[in-house]
């Protein structure tokens, strides 16, 4: 889900006011849609810029266009996921309008939106982790790995038949959704590669004591 595409997570029926628009009625919307900020779009529905309650409390008799931050912070929906959430991350927003390749807008990611897709329960990483990664995907049973699951934090401990299966297993439990680190505590019964280490991943940390 963190390598999935913008436009899978993104919300396609957005609320959008033109630049013309007065700030009473840009006010309204917001309470009536129950949201904290839209996006300020043109006659062809490209992007100008994303007006937001607080813009709101400068002044009132003034249009969107005058209101709005531009040039709006925006993403395209075949970015991923993970792109976004650093790009928000990064700019200090709390909302992304999607668009597509000629800039018009097609969506919204927020970060609420983010947030549903990076925090997961620890006991249900657990239970990926066991059923579908170490038992359906690697056929390792649960009596040779020992799972811990922290905040996050993952720890895999025990042994394993092949060497070469630590860096997949450590990988594939770095690559779930929820994991922001794996600590390493395999070891195998046989060797049969010649590198212990295993390739660097995002979100994965391989820590031995």
């Amino acid at each position: 889900m963190k390598h999935a595409k913008v436009g899978f997570l993104m919300t396609d029926e957005v609320v959008s006011v033109t630049g013309r628009t007065p700030s009473a009625d840009v006010a309204s919307l917001l309470v009536e849609h129950d949201i904290g900020g839209m996006p300020v779009v043109d006659a062809d529905e490209q992007v100008l810029g994303v007006i937001s309650r607080t813009d709101l409390l400068v002044q009132d008799h003034l249009t969107a266009q005058d209101l709005m931050t531009s040039p709006a912070v925006t993403i395209h929906a075949e970015q991923t996921v993970t792109e976004a959430a650093r790009l928000i991350t990064r700019r200090g927003v709390t909302r992304l309008p999607v668009i597509d390749d000629e800039d018009r807008l097609v969506g919204i990611v927020t970060r609420r939106d983010l947030l549903r897709v990076f925090l997961r329960p620890d006991h249900e990483i657990h239970r990926v982790l066991v059923e579908d990664v170490l038992a359906d995907t690697m056929d390792i049973g649960a009596d040779a790995v020992s799972v811990r699951v922290v905040d996050g934090v993952v720890t895999l401990a025990g042994r394993l038949p092949r060497s070469s299966q630590i860096p997949v297993a450590l990988r594939l439990a770095g690559q779930l959704d929820g994991v922001v680190a794996v600590i390493d505590r395999l070891t195998a019964h046989s060797n049969d590669t010649r590198t212990r280490t295993a390739p660097p991943d995002r979100g994965t940390e391989d820590v031995r004591r």
